[in-house]
């Protein structure tokens, strides 16, 4: 059973529909910019040994993996079945809802890294999902939940759409802390704009991670 953090009042969201419904047409998109990608991209290429089994929690059509790094495997979640078949980096993939259903279709200690990418804060269970993460990582594996300050307001549980982006750090690493993981890497970072503006000091979108292990 996971240990419950949130109240009733915090796991509620403006939009109360089916989140299956929202994400019903495949978005072929970037929702995050160019500099939050690579930052993200380079977190990937120092902490994932090539020998990882991967599992992309929440993914979509592009997983942010370093293009020169083939991993032992890597397995794909969404909630839009277009969106996954288009991600050429995953080996195996499946839909589900994981506001209706937090059991992974995963064994037992069968992963060695979860990434979750601006997914986390769509969470209405994430105590549970935290747990689950926890039932399928290795000894010594890690979950890393990364994250800017976009979001779809609507579908974003009051936890979330009520935070600041310290508040969204300290909420993710109390999550992943009650359910049994380490105590949380957190990193916090300005990106510079990845473009011509990035010389005069354009900033890009704000990169956060949290980063546990398996004990």
């Amino acid at each position: 059973m996971a240990v419950l953090v949130l109240s009733d009042d915090q796991r509620r969201k403006w939009d109360s529909s089916d989140d299956a419904l929202f994400y019903s047409q495949p978005r072929f998109v970037q929702h995050l910019d160019e500099a939050f990608r690579q930052r993200l991209t380079a977190l990937y290429r120092e902490r994932l040994p090539a020998d990882a089994v991967v599992l992309d929690l929440m993914s979509s059509w592009v997983s942010h993996l370093p293009e020169e790094i083939t991993y032992r495997s890597v397995i794909g979640h969404g909630l839009n079945a277009e969106e996954l078949q288009r991600n050429p980096r995953l080996e195996r993939r499946w839909v589900q809802n994981l506001n209706t259903d937090q059991v992974l279709p995963l064994d037992d200690a069968s992963v060695d890294a979860t990434l979750i990418v601006a997914g986390w804060q769509y969470l209405q269970q994430p105590e549970a999902i935290a747990a689950e993460l926890l039932r399928i990582t290795r000894p010594g594996g890690q979950v890393i939940v990364s994250f800017s300050n976009r979001m779809f307001f609507t579908k974003a549980p009051q936890i979330w759409a009520d935070g600041s982006d310290r508040d969204h750090l300290e909420y993710v690493g109390t999550v992943l802390l009650s359910q049994g993981w380490s105590k949380p890497e957190v990193i916090a970072e300005e990106t510079r704009h990845a473009g011509l503006a990035g010389y005069f000091g354009g900033k890009g979108d704000p990169f956060f991670s949290v980063i546990s292990a398996k004990r």
